[in-house]
């Protein structure tokens, strides 16, 4: 389940007002909010903001559970600064403004015959918003969606406009494609696309036990797996993605609508809130939560397979480790589930990803398993997490840049291991911290 839909908050021109995030756990009261239409806008933004002191930070749509956007100063909203700038087939890209929702993007390229080759499970997002904190399908070849970048364009802290890819601006371009917004604004991206092609979905429930004794042989044999195992329960969901040559055959219209809203949100959503306000059914719950979901199999164009709708709100932690540790660290929480008195409603969630050369990628340099822990939004959760936490940084975990996570900057330099590379280029970039705020401090330092 991925980490953007802003509740609160005003796009009006030099308007201010409260900001809120999807989960609901972060609110912020910037002193000004703009809605720029244009580079152009932007920078002027940019400027003004520093002629009048103002901290920086630009929000996508809110799905970080993180105040990665949160500012007291300007918030510079996404909703006007959108749409697709242009698509070179010859070259296999598509360039998008920064505030363009995935969902936008994905549509538009569908209906050009083109695709991204990979990305996360919800559409959300936009594309900006996503790419700098780190957003990520599973895969076992391909990576992130800001590892599909091939150029971007930046607002620095003093108005300036900088081009940036392999070839111009390298340096910034390293850094920039995952910047946590800590080196600029990014306004302009351009992203790697090929031919729409079509993908088998398999889903179907497998054990525990099974789906970690051949963990590392799914992984191999699938351009894309995942699953979910179920707390209080031996029981797991997998997915295995894989290029078909077809014919498509996407989900009956009403087993589509029974498994992916009744059930995965209607229904669950029901469970969630019967488990918050009595946490002794949980256990039951899952058990039955387990086994309503059946084995299906359908083939449609990738963002029909690698997506699905998210209605269910929840807080989120997830850690990215190295692929060797999977089933250690997955073993330990489960072991830490039956031990404790915790009562676990949502399901974890376990991607996978290969190496990346992106200096503050979560996959940088080491093929990486991902595993996600969530709690029903309004249920306490920093016991689980916290307990969750201790597993996954005794495997040097790398916690996701948009989600819940305690790590500060002197942990995170030990497992980054271009750490230093990106902060000598942020005290290039933004050395008055134009776009610092209290996460950023946490995360990177002063």
């Amino acid at each position: 389940m991925a980490v953007t839909d802003v509740i609160g908050g005003s796009g009006g021109r030099g308007s201010g007002g409260p900001w809120r995030n999807w989960a609901g756990n972060v609110t912020a009261r910037p002193a000004r909010t703009v809605a720029p239409a244009s580079t152009e806008e932007l920078a002027a933004a940019i400027r003004a903001a520093a002629t009048d002191g103002l901290p920086v930070k630009a929000a996508g749509t809110g799905h970080s559970f993180t105040p990665a956007a949160a500012t007291d100063g300007l918030l510079i909203r996404p909703e006007r600064l959108t749409g697709i700038r242009g698509i070179d087939r010859a070259a296999g890209t598509v360039t998008v403004a920064a505030g363009t929702p995935l969902k936008h993007l994905n549509q538009t390229l569908s209906a050009h015959g083109l695709s991204l080759t990979n990305m996360g499970d919800i559409m959300e997002q936009t594309v900006s918003g996503a790419t700098s904190t780190g957003t990520h399908g599973t895969g076992r070849d391909s990576a992130s969606i800001a590892a599909q970048i091939t150029a971007l364009e930046l607002v620095t802290a003093d108005g300036s406009v900088l081009r940036c890819s392999a070839e111009e601006n390298p340096e910034v371009f390293t850094g920039a494609r995952l910047g946590l917004g800590a080196l600029g604004v990014v306004s302009e991206l351009t992203l790697a696309v090929e031919p729409e092609f079509l993908l088998t979905a398999r889903e179907e429930p497998m054990p525990f036990d099974e789906v970690t004794g051949r963990f590392d042989e799914l992984v191999a044999e699938n351009e894309h797996f995942e699953f979910y195992w179920f707390p209080h329960t031996g029981n797991c969901n997998t997915k295995r993605n894989n290029r078909s040559q077809g014919p498509a055959a996407p989900p009956g219209r009403v087993s589509g609508w029974i498994e992916d809203e009744l059930l995965s949100n209607g229904v669950f959503q029901v469970a969630c809130a019967v488990g918050r306000a009595v946490p002794a059914a949980i256990p039951g719950i899952a058990k039955i939560s387990s086994r309503a979901l059946s084995a299906r199999a359908y083939t449609d164009i990738p963002y029909k397979v690698f997506t699905s709708p998210r209605r269910v709100r929840f807080v989120e932690m997830e850690y990215a480790l190295p692929r060797t540790a999977a089933v250690e660290a997955l073993g330990a929480l489960k072991v830490l589930v039956e031990r404790s008195d915790f009562k676990i409603s949502f399901p974890v969630e376990v991607r996978t990803a290969p190496a990346d050369d992106i200096a503050l990628s979560t996959a940088s340099g080491r093929d990486t398993v991902y595993v996600a822990v969530h709690m029903y939004r309004g249920t306490p959760h920093q016991e689980y997490f916290g307990a969750a936490e201790r597993i996954m940084t005794a495997h040097e975990g790398r916690p996701h840049w948009g989600k819940l996570h305690t790590r500060d900057a002197e942990y995170l330099a030990g497992v980054y291991p271009r750490f230093g590379e990106f902060t000598a280029l942020r005290d290039r970039l933004d050395p008055e911290r134009r776009f610092a705020n209290g996460y950023l401090r946490q995360v990177l330092g002063e």
